[in-house]
């Protein structure tokens, strides 16, 4: 019976695909876990307790129907578990292996609550849908029907392909507009290959090219065509941009050559490491860690991915300063716990308050202790006077998150509305934005945040959109 597949929590412990090991991993960017065996996916999928109230799916952004795609393949109907898992998720191999799942899905298990140890989701996803790929059981757009109407999508990140693909899905003719050279957003230059290998990426967008998504790379909006022009050449737009310009330090010495932003250095790592382009910047040591004593700011997942680079470009030394301690800290535990063992270090309760060196030679780092709790709940980072002292480093990279650019004077753009920390105002079901037939996605609608949620908007966006597209031509038929 299908029913004595499941429910294994209590005989069957937790287990993950085979990591390999931290010596391996640190000599080059393949990604870290192996793959589940087919008999090993089933087992864990069957740790599952198909509970009433399943919190795994209600704390996924997607809402993915978890519980069944976990029993189908415990009962080893894998292709009905991957259709079960892409009809809500665009790119579940992708979330598969990026979503920090122990703040999400897995860190909501029922079972996890109550000691068993959570059900692997993250690896079964990955598992069904590279065997999906494998068995070729994943489809292109093709649209039974083409419609006449056009939507332009200004970002080729994972909201705007998500939306894209949507879109193809129904026969819109859709056009992707994009600054860079390749299509997939952080995807492509943004995330480690450690991470997320860029041959799961490119698949993806050569799938959408396959059916029908045209893309128009190399392509800045307000100096190779203005926003007017997008608009007057399609039905509806989408900005799905995505959040790139760098929180920046206030503190002497800031300026210093040495210190770098993280998008610039992981942007260069990917190109030379992942896709072997040429990258001046990579070459000349500005934006590479080899032989060079590693300071990076921050504690989210970027600082993470930046300080796990470091190590495998033959950095000498690689410290994170963050001003919280490891509890309080806004990056994946799992990932904290991944560069620990490649090699780095983590200074805990520490802050930058300058720089030495008119090329960086150290960083002032001043200790610091939790105070009481802000209004957010979060405790409140206090100085420790007295307690100065100077970090050695040849290379600082500034992990701090990302903000908004300034797209209404960057695109010479009236009547597109702003939030007073330069999201582009919209609204979080429709998506629309202050502008007739122009909606916002993902990172520069939300902020920054995770790629799921991306994903999850441009879903909704594309829908919005097809219902706008519905009416106009009702509209016109009559």
């Amino acid at each position: 019976m299908a029913s004595q597949k499941m429910l294994k929590f209590t005989k069957i412990s937790r287990d993950m695909p085979e990591k390999r090991t931290a010596d391996e991993r640190r000599e080059d960017f393949a990604e870290i876990y192996g793959e589940f065996a087919t008999e090993k996916a089933a087992e864990q999928s069957g740790r599952c307790s198909q509970c009433g109230v399943p919190y795994c799916q209600s704390h996924c952004p997607l809402h993915n129907n978890i519980p069944d795609w976990l029993r189908l393949t415990a009962e080893g109907r894998l292709r009905e578990a991957y259709d079960i898992a892409q009809m809500t998720n665009t790119f579940p191999e992708i979330c598969g292996r990026i979503c920090p799942q122990d703040r999400l899905c897995e860190g909501n298990c029922v079972i996890e609550q109550s000691g068993h140890g959570t059900v692997t989701i993250g690896a079964v996803e990955k598992y069904i849908t590279d065997t999906a790929w494998d068995e070729g059981w994943v489809d292109f757009p093709n649209p039974s029907v083409e419609r006449p109407e056009s939507v332009g999508i200004i970002g080729a990140g994972p909201g705007g392909l998500a939306c894209a693909d949507m879109l193809r899905r129904e026969g819109v003719q859709v056009t992707v507009y994009d600054r860079y050279d390749r299509a997939g957003g952080l995807l492509t230059y943004g995330i480690p290959g450690f991470k997320l290998e860029k041959d799961v990426v490119m698949r993806r967008i050569e799938q959408l090219e396959k059916g029908g998504v045209t893309f128009k790379l190399n392509c800045n909006v307000g100096t190779d065509i203005t926003f007017e022009e997008i608009r007057e050449g399609h039905d509806a737009v989408l900005i799905a941009t995505g959040v790139y310009k760098t929180r920046d330090l206030q503190a002497p010495g800031v300026g210093a050559k040495g210190i770098v932003n993280a998008i610039d250095f992981l942007t260069a790592s990917n190109r030379a490491m992942n896709f072997c382009d040429s990258v001046p910047e990579f070459d000349s040591g500005e934006l590479n860690a080899k032989g060079k004593k590693v300071v990076v700011i921050g504690g989210g997942d970027t600082a993470m991915d930046c300080l796990r680079t470091s190590i495998r470009q033959g950095a000498t030394s690689v410290k994170c300063l963050y001003r919280r301690d490891r509890d309080n800290m806004p990056g994946s535990q799992r990932e904290v716990q991944n560069a620990e063992e490649e090699g780095v270090e983590f200074v805990w309760l520490s802050a930058p308050k300058g720089f030495t060196g008119e090329t960086v030679e150290g960083v002032m780092v001043q200790k610091m202790r939790l105070g009481q709790p802000d209004a957010t709940g979060r405790r409140v980072p206090e100085i420790i006077e007295g307690s100065d002292y100077v970090e050695e480093a040849d290379l600082v990279i500034k992990a701090l998150g990302f903000e908004p650019e300034e797209l209404p004077k960057l695109w010479g753009v009236d009547g597109l509305e702003v939030t007073r920390w330069g999201t582009v105002l919209a609204d979080f079901q429709t998506h629309e934005t202050s502008l007739p037939g122009v909606y916002a996605c993902g990172d520069i609608q939300r902020g920054a945040s995770l790629v799921v949620w991306a994903i999850r908007d441009g879903r909704e966006a594309a829908q919005a959109i097809m219902a706008q597209i519905g009416q106009a031509g009702s509209v016109a038929a009559e």
